[in-house]
C-alpha cells in the first residue's frame, strides 16, 4: 500500500517496483456451440488472441508472462528485491540528490541503500536507479521507507518520502519430536531420533531442495530419508514437491560423539541437538531458506549410577547358564563411589555366582565392565531383574529390574530348529 505525504510540487519523481519472477498469463476461455448465435466468432477471436497457445486455445495458461502488479505475497526466508528509480521530470538541473531506502520491521530499522553518497547533479529527463535486496528474517508488517532529498536550481532544499507497506507471511509450519532409542541395548547407544514435521502452508507447491539437520558439537547425525538401491539413493517421498497444506515427516538419528559418550556426566539435563536447515523453490525458481533456532531436548536422567547392557543373547536354553556383560557408570561429576553388587533371584531368573561382592571404587564419570552368569527355569520371554548396587559411602542402594528380556526355549526345540 502506498501512503504518501501531502502533495507538494517536486521536481523529481520516485518510482518503486518489487522485483519478482513473472507469472504465466491466464486466460478465461469463452466459447459456444456452432449453432449458437455468435457462431464460430468466439473461436476465431480466441485463435487470434496472442496470449493463447496455438492449437490449444482452450487452455487457461498462455505463453505470455505477466509482470507483478503489486508487492504480492512475501514469505519468511525469501529474498525481498526492489527497484527504485528517481526521475527528473522538470526542465531544470537538480543538485545534491540523496536517495535513501530503509526497511522498518517490528523490531528494527535496516538501511538497504547501496550507497550513502549524494549524486552531484541530475539533468532533465535523467534518472538515478538502484536495486536493493534483503533476506526476510521476520514475519509481520514491514514498511519500505524511501526518502529523497535534493537542492533545486534556486538553492532551495527539498525533501519527500514514500511508504510501501507489506506483510511477511510464514511459508512453513515446522514441528519437532524427540524419541529415545528403544532396544535391548538402547541404554548403551544413547541414540536420539528426531522427527521433523514440515507443512506447506502457502497456496502454491514447493520444490524441497534440501532439508538437513546441522548437529551440535556433541552429536553425529544420520539422515533416514533416503533408500539405497543398486548403488543409488532415492528419496523415501518419491517426488520432491510439497503441495499446499501437505505435510512431510523427516527422520534423523543422532549419536553422541565418542569423546562425549564416554563421559557419562556430560550429556544430561537440557542438551542442544542442532538446527534444521530448509531450502525450497517456488513455481518459477525463486529460492527461500529457513533455519530453525537451536533444538533442545531434556536428556533422560540416570541418577548417580547407570547400569546398561553391553552384550546379551536373544535366545537361551532352558536351565542352561548364559552370560551377559554389564557396564556400570558413575554419573556423578564430583563424587567417588565404593560399590557392592547384590544379585536377587526371581521366579524365572536365577543368578550364578557370589552375591554381595565388592566392585571397588568407581571414580567420577568413569565406568567398569562386568560379566555375569545366570539361567532361567521357565520358558518364554523372561525379564532380567534383581540386580542391586549399594554405595557404601552414602549407604544408598540402587535397584535395577526389567533391564532386558531374553527368549527362553527348550534345548530340544533349539537343537531341532
Amino acid at each position: 500500500m502506498d501512503v504518501n505525504q501531502p502533495k507538494q510540487e517536486h521536481l523529481l519523481a520516485l518510482k518503486v517496483m518489487r522485483l519478482t519472477k513473472p507469472t504465466l498469463f491466464t486466460n478465461i476461455p469463452v466459447t459456444c456451440e456452432d449453432g449458437d448465435l455468435p457462431g464460430d466468432l468466439l473461436n476465431h477471436l480466441m485463435k487470434d488472441d496472442p496470449s493463447t497457445v496455438k492449437g490449444a486455445e482452450m487452455l487457461m495458461l498462455g505463453e505470455m508472462l505477466t509482470l507483478p502488479q503489486n508487492f504480492g505475497n512475501i514469505f519468511l526466508g525469501e529474498t525481498f528485491s526492489s527497484y527504485i528509480s528517481v526521475h527528473n521530470d522538470s526542465p531544470h538541473l537538480v543538485k545534491d540528490i540523496l536517495v535513501k531506502a530503509d526497511l522498518q520491521t517490528s523490531s528494527q530499522r535496516l538501511n538497504l541503500s547501496a550507497s550513502s553518497a549524494a549524486v552531484a547533479e541530475l539533468k532533465p529527463d535523467s534518472c538515478i536507479d538502484d536495486v536493493i535486496h534483503h533476506e526476510v528474517k521476520e514475519i509481520g508488517t514491514h514498511i519500505l521507507v524511501c526518502a529523497v532529498s535534493y537542492t533545486s536550481q534556486t538553492g532551495e532544499k527539498m525533501y519527500f518520502r514514500k511508504f510501501f507497506k507489506f506483510q511477511v507471511l510464514k511459508p512453513l509450519d515446522v514441528k519437532t519430536k524427540f524419541y529415545n532409542a528403544e532396544s535391548d541395548l538402547s541404554s548403551v547407544t544413547d541414540e536420539v531420533f528426531l522427527e521433523a514435521q514440515i507443512q506447506n502452508i502457502t497456496t502454491s507447491p514447493m520444490f524441497m531442495e534440501k532439508v538437513s539437520l546441522e548437529p551440535s558439537l556433541m552429536y553425529n547425525v544420520s539422515e533416514l530419508n533416503t533408500i539405497n538401491k543398486d548403488g543409488e539413493s532415492f528419496s523415501t517421498f518419491g517426488t520432491t514437491y510439497l503441495q499446499p497444506l501437505d505435510t512431510r515427516q523427516y527422520l534423523y538419528c543422532l549419536k553422541p560423539k565418542p569423546e562425549f559418550a564416554e563421559k557419562a556426566g556430560v550429556i544430561k539435563g537440557v542438551t542442544v541437538i542442532g538446527k534444521l536447515d530448509i531450502v525450497w523453490k517456488t513455481n518459477l525458481g525463486e529460492r527461500g531458506r529457513l533455519q530453525t533456532s537451536q533444538l533442545q531436548r531434556m536428556a533422560p536422567g540416570y541418577g548417580d549410577v547407570r547400569l546398561s547392557l553391553e552384550i546379551i543373547p536373544d535366545t537361551v536354553n532352558l536351565e542352561e547358564p548364559f552370560e551377559i556383560t554389564c557396564k556400570i557408570t558413575n554419573c556423578s561429576s564430583e563424587r567417588t563411589m565404593d560399590l557392592i553388587l547384590e544379585m536377587c533371584n526371581t521366579n524365572a531368573i536365577h543368578w550364578c555366582g557370589v552375591s554381595g561382592r565388592q566392585l571397588g571404587k568407581l571414580h567420577p564419570s568413569s565406568s567398569l565392565h562386568l560379566t555375569l552368569t545366570l539361567l532361567s527355569s521357565i520358558q518364554g520371554l523372561q525379564s532380567v531383574s534383581g540386580l542391586r548396587l549399594t554405595d557404601t559411602f552414602l549407604k544408598r542402594t540402587y535397584e535395577y529390574d526389567d533391564i532386558a528380556q531374553v527368549c527362553v526355549v527348550s534345548s530340544k526345540v533349539k537343537a531341532g530348529s
